[in-house]
């Protein structure tokens, strides 16, 4: 696997440039065929973590020839991941201080702003000499084993805090506390708006608040405004003054709990509710022949198909990986 990642990654970056590489990567239907190309049954979740670990493997050594660097990972390698982009940046001077706030913004958003029962796991952090970065996360629900992935392309990228994904991709899709939704941006100005107000005049607005109803899609507890709790993170807050969600989130300390908590305070506040509306996309296919969830498009179909022929022909990869790797493309080209 890596062998024929590198060498599809290789003639793509020759042909296409390093950063059509990176838009493809964070193409989630692109990136699934990829997986599939190399090996992997396209429901299995290992997808994601072994072909962002197989093109790392696989692209070391390669960066100034390729022009792509990979940092992160599974797991631990996850939270190596600003300890590597640093040491990108003393060998090749880039801006590595630029790609390690990209890269913590991405997860901070993930893990607090879109709180929707995926714990994350994997991170993966593309990018390019130009600065052109591309983000691949995934989640694990530790109730339904189900995972998510969420994509992230820079180019894409104009408000960190507001519709900021390229796609998330999930077999499920459930309530969601939504602060990057479009239809959140009421709620994320009273958010900072509280963030940098003084702790006890904010508090003095909930104290008289003795029991709260809610509807049941909403997951936030009243204890997560306890007055003890919810000092705690408007202290942390008011020192910094954050002017909007993306300065709440860059705070270290704040976490899921103290993202809830300040938007409750700003719904009990200002009545200004966030949305829940899951952003993650149903399904990661082509389409299906009965028609769902949606009619294949047999033109991108074959595109596909002859586009990833192209390139592994053009791979330097030994024959039989080579043929092995040709001989699945075809039999998916002869069942269409």
């Amino acid at each position: 696997m890596k062998a024929l990642g590198r060498e599809v990654v290789r003639i793509m970056a020759w042909e296409f440039g390093p950063e059509e590489v990176l838009h493809r990567l964070s193409d989630p239907f692109w990136f699934q065929a990829l997986g599939c190309l190399m090996g992997f049954d396209w429901h299995s979740s290992g997808l994601t973590t072994t072909v962002c670990g197989a093109l790392k493997e696989g692209l070391r050594g390669l960066e100034e020839e390729v022009g792509i660097l990979v940092a992160g990972g599974k797991g631990k390698r996850s939270l190596e991941t600003p300890w590597e982009l640093e040491r990108y940046g003393e060998r090749f001077s880039v801006d590595a201080d630029r790609l390690i706030y990209a890269s913590r913004m991405a997860a901070k958003v993930d893990s607090c702003a879109l709180q929707d029962g995926y714990q994350l796991y994997h991170h993966t952090f593309f990018f390019t000499f130009k600065g052109t970065w591309c983000v691949i996360q995934q989640g694990m629900n530790p109730a339904t084993r189900y995972a998510r992935r969420y994509h992230w392309i820079s180019e894409g990228v104009e408000d960190f805090c507001c519709e900021p994904h390229k796609a998330i991709c999930c077999d499920a899709r459930g309530v969601t506390l939504n602060l990057v939704a479009r239809e959140s941006a009421q709620v994320r100005e009273a958010m900072a708006e509280i963030a940098s107000e003084h702790p006890e005049r904010v508090l003095r607005e909930l104290r008289p608040v003795k029991e709260l109803t809610l509807p049941q899609r909403h997951p936030i507890s009243r204890e997560e405004i306890s007055e003890e709790m919810l000092h705690k993170v408007l202290l942390k807050t008011y020192e910094r003054q954050p002017k909007d969600l993306e300065g709440i989130l860059a705070i270290r300390g704040i976490g899921p709990k103290g993202v809830r908590a300040l938007s409750l305070a700003a719904e009990v506040i200002y009545g200004k509710g966030p949305s829940f509306r899951d952003p993650a996309r149903f399904s990661f296919a082509h389409g299906g022949k009965d028609r769902h969830p949606y009619p294949v498009d047999r033109e991108l179909y074959d595109r596909t198909i002859e586009a990833l022929k192209e390139c592994l022909w053009a791979a330097k990869v030994g024959r039989t990986e080579k043929l092995e790797a040709i001989q699945r493309l075809s039999t998916f080209y002869e069942r269409r």
